[in-house]
This record gives structure tokens, sequence and C-alpha cells, in this order.
């Protein structure tokens, strides 16, 4: 275990103008740190990071505590004062250290775990980065957004998925993709999107009000959306749904979160913002609708990059008779212009 203080001064990493066949780990990626710092100085007694990995280029001596047994395996690692410490797994989290120690001194005193290895030369330490990276997985989101107590968002998304009519029993919480036969209807992280889009900005006083009002949201939008009953009182298949229309897949939600989120900041009313949304039962939301080509699926796949959401909250917003914003319509006017 290593104090905090000590880790910017004693733990090294390869210089970032070196070619990367003479370095032994990746280039830091300087714009990931200030989450990190934030997230260390706003959680000061309950961050948690994995072992710091690094590789020491000196002479190493250990002394156990006995000459048999157990205590073989416990007792001091010696290292020279000259020995140099190279950060082979962990140079991200060793640069929000440092910034969050600039941010509160008083961090230093806390401890993280460290596992030395010698230096071998740089082919070790290339292959033990290679090694130590190689089955790395990043979770799903929606495993994140089922686990994450300290995000407000989540805990709405949460809520809804786990206690509205509407979507309780129907969203996947574990992962983003939905299999062709799975049962679902959402994925959580679809859900915690869309809702952190439609709630951007609204004040309310609580967590369960904002909880609330975005259950009445989307109350407001299954009345429109007659398919989603129909899975509820099993006369579709989830499947069939999803594999005919697209109001239950991610680009969908979004886009009527960003759509919701207008009509709330222009009116908390609910019989004000209900009545605007009236128009929708109208869509035609078949996946067959020459009208989402281009715009919600792109050579016969929904997309749901930043431009695809966009094209798809103009033509709700078309729908609706609202005026587009700049973005959108910069957006709208490349689109029609491709068409042509």
């Amino acid at each position: 275990m290593c104090p905090l203080r000590l880790i910017p001064k004693i733990f090294l990493f390869d210089e970032e103008e070196l070619a990367p066949e003479v370095r032994a780990q990746r280039v830091l990626n300087k714009a990931r740190v200030p989450a990190l710092a934030a997230y260390i100085v706003d959680n000061p007694t309950d961050y948690v990071f994995s072992a710091i990995t690094a590789s020491v280029d000196g002479e190493l001596r250990f002394a156990p505590i006995a000459d048999e047994g157990p205590g073989m395996r416990l007792g001091q690692l010696h290292i020279p004062m000259a020995a140099r410490f190279l950060i082979n797994d962990g140079q991200h989290r060793r640069a929000a250290i440092e910034a969050a120690l600039a941010q509160n001194p008083e961090l230093g005193d806390e401890t993280i775990a460290v596992v030395f290895f010698h230096d071998a030369g740089l082919a070790r330490s290339q292959q033990m980065f290679a090694d130590l990276n190689r089955h790395a997985v990043r979770p799903a989101r929606s495993i994140g957004v089922l686990y994450d107590h300290r995000d407000e968002q989540a805990k709405i998304a949460r809520m809804l998925a786990l206690k509205s009519p509407i979507f309780r029993n129907f969203v996947e919480m574990e992962s983003s993709t939905l299999s062709a036969r799975s049962r679902k209807l959402f994925t959580l992280s679809a859900l915690y999107y869309a809702t952190g889009a439609l709630l951007r900005g609204v004040e309310l006083d609580d967590t369960d009000e904002l909880t609330e009002l975005a259950n009445q949201y989307w109350s407001s939008i299954d009345a429109l959306i007659p398919e989603w009953e129909l899975v509820r009182t099993r006369k579709m298949t989830a499947a069939d749904v999803r594999r005919q229309y697209l109001h239950s897949h991610g680009i969908a939600l979004h886009a009527l979160g960003r759509l919701g989120n207008t009509l709330l900041l222009e009116n908390l009313d609910a019989a004000v913002w209900k009545a605007r949304l009236e128009p929708l039962a109208t869509v035609d939301w078949s996946r067959s609708n020459p009208d989402w080509a281009g715009r919600a699926i792109v050579g016969g796949r929904v997309s749901k990059n930043h431009t695809n959401v966009v094209l798809t909250v103009n033509y709700l917003r078309h729908r609706l008779g609202m005026e587009l914003g700049p973005e959108e319509a910069a957006i709208e006017a490349t689109h029609l212009q491709g068409e042509r």
C-alpha cells in the first residue's frame, strides 16, 4: 500500500514523445484525467481504484519474517533509493491522483495498492502491458447504470425500469443489446440516456419528483404507441415489435427524450405538454417507412450516432410543428442536400 502523496514523486511513465515501439504503454490521454481526479475529490471516503502495476529497475531484496511456513511469504521488500519505478498499468490513475492532490492535499495520506515486478527490459514491460490489457472487457453500460448508486440519473432510470407499469419486466437490466429472441423491449442503458435527455435542465426539488415527471412523460408516450401495450398484453412479442418498428430502439427513445425536454422546459403543466404530444399518434414507426431512411436507418440497419439522433428528433419536431435549433437546422440541411 503506497500513500497517494508519493505516487507522483516515485512512479514514472514513458515520455509521450517516444515512438510506440520504444514505449511500454499507451500515451497518456489527458482528457480522461479531470474526470478521474474529480471522482477522487468528490468521493474522498469511498472511491475505489484497482492496484497500480509497476516495474522496478533496480536490485530487489525480499526479507521474509520466517524461514519456513506461511511466514516465508510475508516480509519486507527492500528497493534501492536509486531504483526507477515505471508504471505498466495505471498511468491515468497516477495522473488523476496528482491532479486530485493539487485540489485536496489532505488526500495524501490515503493509500493505493501497488503490484511490483522486477524490470526485465523493454520487451518484458511491453509484454506485461499487452498481457494486462489483452482480456480487459468494458462492462455493458446497462449493468453500469444498474450498479451506480452515485448517479441520480441512473437512480431514476432504475426506478422506472423496476416500478413503472410501462417498463417493469420489459427492460434488459444487464446487457446493452438485445438478442433477436429477447422478451425485453428496451435496455436499461437506452432508458438511462433517453430519460437523461428528457430531464436535462428541468429544475424540481428532488429525485422523486423528477422520477414521477419522467414516469408521466413516458406514460403519455406509451398511450400514443399501441404496440407497447400489445406486448404487455401478450398480443405481440417483443421480438416482433423490435423487428418491425423503430419506437423501442435506443435512437427513438433518445429522440423522444430530447423532444420531451423541449416541451418540459417550455411548460411543466402536464395538460399543456401532453396536448402537444398528440400528433405523435399519427407517426408511422414501422421500419419500412421510407421517411426513416438516412435518418434512423442507414444501410438497412438502425444507427444511433449523434447525427442520426438529431435527424430523428428533427422528424418528430416537424410532426409536432416545432422549430429546429441552429445545430438541428444545419444537420437537417446537410441531410436534405444529400438526398438530392
